[in-house]
């Protein structure tokens, strides 16, 4: 048997009606032409489905159940499939992650819970990027609390920029209470990354002298975050670094064109044992960005790119590791 379906009383059908008509007269031309946004419209959009929340929350009862709600905001994604509507409760608040578009003003994380006594929006969050919600436990006091993972395009690399925030409830209010921009001054161009519970795993790319977009076998970094209930914040929990190596090398080879640069004899000796080889450097050396060449997962022998710049004429370095030691063993100029 097929179970009952919850009819649409007539303030949500009104609202659906317009928002069919925002969405064919004005959000799906936006889409189409990329013109300029008109903030406008996402106003009014987000207003709609405030109104639609709010008063299925004054309702009470099942007409307040995540599940309820998710199926009213599904009827505004039935009606214009650009749009992603997804809604969560935690503690004592719901929170919708709605995306109208890729820009920062099309996206939006809104939170409603009691105010004064009766249901209304508490606060928004506008970012780059389409949000996701991840429910958390309460904060110290009972206070509401969840993740929002803000997720940008991806590269043609294959990196996604990754924004993670804490939201909590104060008072009347929610505020940011951490976010993984403090930690890593920005987005993070991650490879890779989970919730899982109060734990938060990221796997990402690490620029340091020597890296270059696009290579492969360069140094990467995982890091996992768990929530301390005691700090109510995340701490690191544990970081691993895959292919260490190449960091450590690129950081022999930045010495190398200092000392070249400087003239430093003292570093050169050290780097370069061969005298002949020595003699054949200019100062007028630097670094291309090039992948490397190696062979294997830590190879003991590297060719870098590098550019006579006086001549603007390719060379290739190569460097050999003996113990944990790298040194200069060849140089010239690149075969075409």
């Amino acid at each position: 048997m097929q179970a009952p379906v919850a009819a649409f009383p007539g303030a949500t059908m009104d609202r659906l009606d317009r928002f069919r008509e925002l969405a064919r007269t004005r959000l799906t031309a936006a889409a189409v032409t990329g013109g300029e946004r008109d903030l406008t419209v996402y106003r009014e959009v987000f207003a709609l489905l405030d109104e639609e929340i709010v008063e299925s929350l004054e309702s009470g009862g099942v007409f307040a159940s995540e599940g309820f709600l998710q199926e009213r905001l599904d009827a505004f994604t039935e009606a214009w499939g650009g749009a992603a509507l997804r809604v969560i409760k935690t503690g004592g608040v719901v929170v919708g992650a709605f995306r109208l578009a890729d820009a920062t003003d099309g996206n939006s994380v809104r939170v409603y819970g009691g105010y004064r006594g009766e249901p209304a929006l508490l606060g928004t969050i506008h970012r780059e990027g389409n949000p996701t919600l991840y429910p958390m436990p309460p904060a110290v006091g009972g206070a509401p609390q969840f993740l929002v993972v803000w997720e940008g395009a991806r590269s043609g690399r294959g990196t996604t920029p990754v924004r993670v925030d804490l939201v909590r409830q104060e008072g009347d209010a929610v505020r940011t209470v951490w976010s993984t921009v403090e930690l890593f001054d920005g987005e993070l161009q991650t490879w890779s990354y989970a919730v899982h519970g109060a734990e938060i795993t990221l796997r990402y790319e690490l620029q340091y002298p020597g890296w270059v977009p696009g290579c492969d076998g360069q140094t990467e970094q995982a890091d996992v975050y768990r929530y301390v209930p005691a700090r109510q914040t995340f701490s690191l929990a544990r970081r691993r670094l895959a292919s260490a190596w190449h960091r450590d090398f690129h950081a022999v080879v930045d010495r190398f064109f200092t000392a070249l640069r400087t003239d430093d004899g003292a570093a050169l000796a050290e780097l370069v044992p061969d005298v002949r080889l020595r003699a054949r450097l200019s100062s007028s050396l630097a670094p291309a960005p090039e992948c490397d060449a190696g062979e294997g997962a830590a190879p003991s022998t590297v060719s870098v790119a590098a550019m006579l710049s006086a001549e603007r004429r390719p060379w290739a370095l190569t460097f050999h590791r003996a113990g944990s030691a790298w040194h200069l063993i060849g140089a010239g100029p690149a075969i075409p």
